[in-house]
């Protein structure tokens, strides 16, 4: 039976690690700072990880806003949406998680 892309990335630990690494990096991006004011970025990071263990095939459920709604009132630019799709990708490459 093959692994699941959590699987063989390491489970819980690297995907938490993962996204703790991903919003250290986004806050650092004065363009997308603005984004998070005002946000509990622990809870945040949180979701995120559930999030990320659920569509990486990972056994947590993850119970919040679709990101369309969770996203929306936020008018996000299309420069800085490509900006955090880059940082998302950096810290996967980063991690040794395969480009696939």
């Amino acid at each position: 039976m093959s692994q699941t892309i959590y699987e063989r990335i390491g489970g819980f630990s690297t995907v938490q690690a993962l996204v703790e690494d991903f919003y250290e990096r986004v806050l650092r991006i004065e363009s997308l700072r603005h984004y998070f004011a005002g946000v509990d970025m622990s809870n945040l990071v949180r979701h995120q990880t559930d999030f990320f263990c659920m569509v990486l095939g990972g056994p947590v459920r993850y119970s919040g806003r679709q990101l369309r709604e969770a996203h929306r009132h936020l008018s996000i630019a299309g420069e800085d949406f490509d900006r955090v799709v880059d940082t998302l990708k950096e810290c996967h490459l980063d991690a040794g998680v395969e480009d696939e």
